[in-house]
Order: C-alpha cells, then structure tokens, then sequence
C-alpha cells in the first residue's frame, strides 16, 4: 500500500487534502473502494463518482475535488503518463517464488546473475548468460550462448533460440518465440513468383517445382527497454543477424521476418507482419494488422494506420493508409471519391438516357 503523498511524489504532482490516506489499488471512479485510487482525470468522469465509495482520486488541474466528495486528491496534467506511473507502482506481478526452481534444468556453463529467479521447467543452455535481477518464468526456454541483460522480465513459456543477444530491462509475454528461422526458400529455376513480380500478373513459362530451403546463420539481436508482446514471433536473419533498437515495443501476434532492422522506439501494433529485410527507422507507428512487403525501407517517424499494406518505400515523416498505402491525406479523398460512386453511376444513366431521348 502507499499513502497519497508517496504517489504524488512518484509522479511529480501536487496534491492537497490528507495525503497519508493509504492505497491499495486503482480503479475506475464507479468501482472504487475506500482504499481505491479513483482515475478520474476528467471533468467526464467526476460525475461516476457519486456510483463509487472512492476517497481519493486522480484529477484533473483545477479541479473542486472537495466538492465531487473526496478526501484527498493528486492533480495531473497528462493523464496516460500519470497512469503510467501509478499502474508501475501499483503492479502486483505474477508472484513468482524468488530464487531458482528446483525443477530448472539449467548448463553447468551458463553465467546466472545476481538476484535471478528462474521458475518451474525452465531450460538454460549452454554459455547462456542471464543478467542481474532477472525473472525468467516458468517454461522458459533460453538456448545456448544467449546473452539477456539485466532487469529482464519473460513471462511464462518465453523461447528464446540460440545466440541472441538482449540487452537491459528486456519484457517479453507469454509465448513470445525470438529467434526460429526465417521463412526463406528457392526453387532450382526461375518460379512462376519470381516471374509474376517482375511483370505484375504474367508466370510466364515456368513449371512447378519443389521449394530448396535457405537456412538462418544469422540470430537476433534486441537493444534496452525492448518489449515484445504475447505470441510474438522474431525470425533470425539469413546472413546479418535480425536487429531491433532500444525502445522498440511489439504488440501481441507481431511478425518480424527475417534480416529486418527496426530501429529505435517504435511500436509496432497487433498483428502487423514484417516481410523479410524491412528496413524500418526510429520512432515509426505502424497500428494494428499492417502489412509491409520484402525489402522496403521506412523512413523515421512515419506513422501507419491500422490496416495498412505498405508495398513500397515510405519516406520520413509520412502518414500512411489504405492498401496500397498511400498518404492519409490522399487516402481520404479517395475514400469520399469511392462513396459518391453510386450516385455518381446514377446520374450517369439518367443522362444516357436525357442524349438518347
């Protein structure tokens, strides 16, 4: 529990009212208890509060506090980077048991850190070094002459092939999988695919044939404060290891192919795919279900909404949309344009019929 004051501290608010009222959990103004920390950072959700039995709220500057019937508050001008702060503070985890279970079968050679927790049936390899202050959960798997930094946090049933490298304060969810080979295959002559794309459409006069694998020399490598989402799959590179940047946050179901290099704090959302050998710069937004074909470059700071196919290079700053992706902008035109169709196929026939009369 923590009381009002250490919660104003820990995010640089003010405060007012009594700030040794202590604090259990957060929750929203219309489910919280007396020893809640009500979100109610808006004058939208001050009226909620008559519905809860709350005594201290998040609120926002200005607000009459007394009047919505607290006894204490914590002003904020930013809302999500306060819940930020509070939810930090207030996470339970998963409760792990510290130190090393029993049941981990863990390489002599491996180099454990200082004050590391490795949960039940976890799998360390050969020449693996985990970092200090690492919880490994249960089921984990971390293959040979891996390297994790320090402050890692792998949820349950992690897998983590050989000769990655992790840099610090690495969070991965449950089923996140770093590091299966790349999907990389040829045919012994040329293939109806290579055909179609250089024309667009035509094969030409190529025959079936069977797929010849390529396999992955390179690995992964993954820099600090990097999180990667529930079900993530990360494919090793072909040659070059596979590289994401410090910073970078991937959604649950994130693909990223084989040989692509994301760079710095960018967030990739649900269910985008990475062909292999995207390049991507820093701080690119790409939202849910975005597609980028192989070999395409995107600039810094480009954000794409969700849905996006992204069939060729992007330069930087840009704000994409549609499939193919085109600036939003223009995307939006189109759209409209698209709507009057109908209308417009009307008209059209009612004048056909006006010349023909």
């Amino acid at each position: 529990m923590f009381t009002v004051r250490e919660i104003a501290n820990a995010l640089g608010a003010e405060a007012a009212g009594n700030l040794d009222l202590r604090i259990a959990r957060a929750a929203e103004p219309q489910e919280a208890t007396a020893d809640a920390l009500a979100m109610a950072m808006s004058p939208k959700y001050a009226e909620a509060l008559k519905d809860g039995a709350a005594r201290v709220a998040l609120v926002w500057e200005g607000a009459d506090w007394q009047a919505m019937g607290l006894e204490a508050a914590v002003f904020v001008t930013r809302p999500r980077l306060a819940m930020s702060g509070v939810t930090q503070m207030l996470d339970l985890g998963q409760r792990e048991t510290a130190g090393i279970h029993a049941s981990a079968v863990i390489d002599p050679s491996a180099k454990i850190g200082a004050n590391v927790t490795i949960g039940p049936l976890t799998v360390v390899g050969p020449d693996a070094v985990i970092g200090d202050g690492a919880l490994i959960g249960a089921h984990c798997f971390i293959g040979a002459d891996v390297t994790i930094g320090k402050d890692a946090n792998l949820r349950e049933m992690v897998s983590i092939g050989a000769r990655v490298s992790i840099g610090d304060r690495f969070r991965a969810q449950p089923g996140a999988r770093i590091a299966a080979d790349g999907f990389s295959y040829v045919t012994p002559e040329t293939s109806g695919v290579e055909n179609a794309r250089k024309t667009l459409g035509d094969q030409g006069d190529t025959k079936a044939q069977s797929w010849v694998r390529i396999h992955s020399l390179g690995s992964v490598r993954i820099g600090d404060d990097v999180e990667v989402g529930a079900n993530c799959t990360i494919d090793n590179g072909t040659i070059r290891d596979t590289v994401i940047g410090n910073g970078t946050k991937l959604d649950n179901q994130v693909h990223v192919g084989h040989n692509c290099r994301i760079g710095n704090d960018c967030l990739l959302c649900g269910q985008t795919g990475l062909s292999g050998s995207v390049d991507i710069g820093d701080n690119v937004v790409l939202g849910g279900q975005c597609g980028v074909a192989d070999n395409v470059f995107i600039g810094d700071r480009v954000i794409a909404g969700g849905g996006t196919k992204i069939l060729s290079n992007v330069p930087a700053g840009r704000v994409m949309m549609g499939y193919p992706a085109v600036k939003m902008d223009t995307h939006t035109d189109m759209y409209k344009v698209q709507r009057r169709l109908p209308r417009l196929m009307r008209d059209i026939e009612a004048l056909k019929k006006a010349v023909f009369k």
